[in-house]
């Protein structure tokens, strides 16, 4: 028994760990084509986003589902290792817009690529946000840990997606 414990402990003692938390990349180009051609309003995507921004989740929630919402989240991990991600939806914005923000009360606005947002801010989640309600009443929220200005980069790299 002693001699199977030695072993583990060596075994435990050489394999290399990283504390260091890594998430996978993602394609999510078969959800922009799933939001493109099923969605009930033109979804927003980036475009020219650099490539120090890695995409690493993508989800549709809603397609198909008749007097249901649609919504799509596309996270990324930005160029100073924080999160941000692209929520969208064309839920009521009064309760979509506070649920994504983690917030009701807007702290102000930002004119990002000559649109104003409307910003949020949880302290204690550490949480920044930036949202805006389109015509049609589709709300885009840019949120997550990054800064505002690394937030506004993702925000003015997104672009309409025509329908397929």
């Amino acid at each position: 028994m002693a001699c199977c414990l030695v072993l583990v402990g060596a075994i435990y003692l050489i394999t290399p760990r990283s504390d260091k938390e890594v998430l996978p990349t993602v394609d999510y180009s078969g959800q922009l084509l799933a939001m493109r051609s099923g969605a009930p309003f033109t979804p927003y995507a980036p475009q020219g986003l650099p490539s120090t921004w890695r995409p690493t989740s993508s989800r549709v929630d809603g397609l198909g589902l008749k007097g249901r919402p649609v919504a799509w989240h596309l996270g990324f991990v930005t160029p100073s290792d924080q999160y941000a991600a692209v929520e969208q939806s064309n839920e009521n914005a009064g309760a979509y817009v506070p649920r994504m923000t983690n917030s009701k009360t807007p702290t102000g606005s930002r004119t990002v690529a000559g649109a104003t947002w409307q910003t949020y801010h949880r302290k204690d989640k550490k949480a920044n946000s930036l949202a805006r309600t389109l015509p049609g009443g589709v709300s885009i929220v840019v949120t997550g840990t990054a800064s505002y200005d690394e937030l506004a980069v993702l925000a003015a790299a997104l672009k309409p997606q025509p329908r397929t």
